[in-house]
């Protein structure tokens, strides 16, 4: 059930107190995966008696699907677009309006997925940070890397260039492997959207935007979008990245949206949910792809940047089929029904508990140094 928070501004938000344990950790949101992640994160930090502040950037659907999700958040910042000098503009801006919130705050250690901003803030502020990553090809600038790391053990330490192996620390799994096994299916998404006996395709547009963006995967995803369109009994849900997006397919390709062949969810859906009763998936990106990959959805990769060693690990395990050609992407998707009457598959998973672990082992090793 979504419920309803206000959003603090700069100006109005109160400085919260610290707990019994006296240790405010604050997490930065800056992109819709975040959300999902943190969710079960912030529930092991409160049971250890830690303060945990939050922090959400204006981009995509962060704000809106933070707030369904409960968190309580201050929004700062926003997304400047694919323009590289305007990235790195926006990443200055964002990180000038942070500053404020932190001396506010005053936290004692930081934690994020990928947020370059909290990254260079804390650096110049002192605070240690800590960056859970998934992806070793993201690209980094010496005043951008974090104090501390958290991989999946699949990703070499050698992959990551220059960096304080003694503060890298690794974890089985992948990261979503953290909050898929508590996702309960609910059947009300089928009235919602309006999923008929149709075979059901999630599809998932590439990230235009990101740094890592290949020209390759926009052409495999217009050539996804024409086979569906002659494949009868094949219905898409299309969730683009943000309206940007969303308006220029729709200017470009209104005969996808003919017959309501392609239907684009108003408002924030839930992702998982949505996974669960589709019968396939194909993605541009990658968190849709391991959602479905620990889900045990049949999905399909379309990313042609770098193929990061967790992608590849899960290719090996036939849990994720890359789709590397035009040949591939015609002849490898099947259109077939899934049994969605299957429960959901939850085997043992000790992600969360080892990244907790170390969540620990790295507070203590801030707070006892100092």
């Amino acid at each position: 059930m979504l419920q309803n928070h206000i959003i603090p501004t700069l100006d109005s938000a109160e400085p919260n107190q610290a707990t019994s344990s006296g240790i405010k950790i604050w997490i930065d949101l800056e992109n819709t995966p975040h959300i999902p992640f943190f969710k079960p994160i912030e529930r092991e930090l409160q049971k250890r008696g830690y303060l945990v502040v939050f922090t959400a950037r204006d981009a995509f659907q962060t704000c809106d699907m933070a707030t369904a999700n409960g968190f309580n958040f201050t929004k700062i910042g926003r997304h400047y677009g694919k323009n590289r000098f305007l990235k790195v503009l926006g990443l200055c801006i964002r990180s000038l309006q942070l500053i404020s919130f932190v001396l506010r705050e005053k936290p004692v250690l930081a934690l994020n997925h990928g947020s370059r901003a909290q990254i260079l803030v804390c650096n110049l502020l002192r605070i240690p940070s800590v960056m859970i990553m998934d992806y070793e090809y993201s690209r980094t600038l010496p005043m951008i890397r974090p104090k501390w790391e958290i991989i999946p053990d699949v990703i070499s330490k050698t992959e990551l260039g220059c960096r304080n192996n003694e503060r890298i620390r690794k974890y089985l799994g992948i990261k979503e492997d953290v909050y898929v096994p508590e996702f309960k299916p609910d059947a009300s998404i089928k009235e919602q959207l309006g999923l008929d006996k149709s075979i059901i395709v999630t599809v998932r547009p590439p990230a235009t935007e990101a740094h890592y963006h290949n020209l390759e995967a926009e052409f495999l995803f217009n050539r996804l979008m024409k086979k569906i369109g002659r494949t009868d009994n094949v219905k898409v849900i299309l969730l683009p990245r943000n309206k940007a997006q969303e308006i220029e397919i729709r200017t470009n390709h209104p005969d996808w949206f003919k017959d309501s062949k392609t239907i684009i969810p108003e408002g924030v859906v839930d992702g998982l949910n949505l996974l669960w009763h589709s019968d396939l998936a194909v993605s541009g990106g990658g968190t849709m792809n391991r959602e479905a990959a620990a889900l045990g959805i049949p999905v399909y990769s379309i990313f042609r940047g770098p193929t990061g060693a967790v992608d590849l690990k899960l290719e090996q395990e036939g849990r994720l089929i890359i789709l590397r050609t035009v040949e591939e992407m015609e002849n490898k998707i099947r259109f077939v029904r899934r049994n969605k009457g299957l429960s959901v598959n939850r085997p043992k998973r000790e992600t969360l508990k080892e990244i907790m672990n170390h969540i620990d082992f790295i507070i203590d090793c801030e707070t006892t140094t100092k």
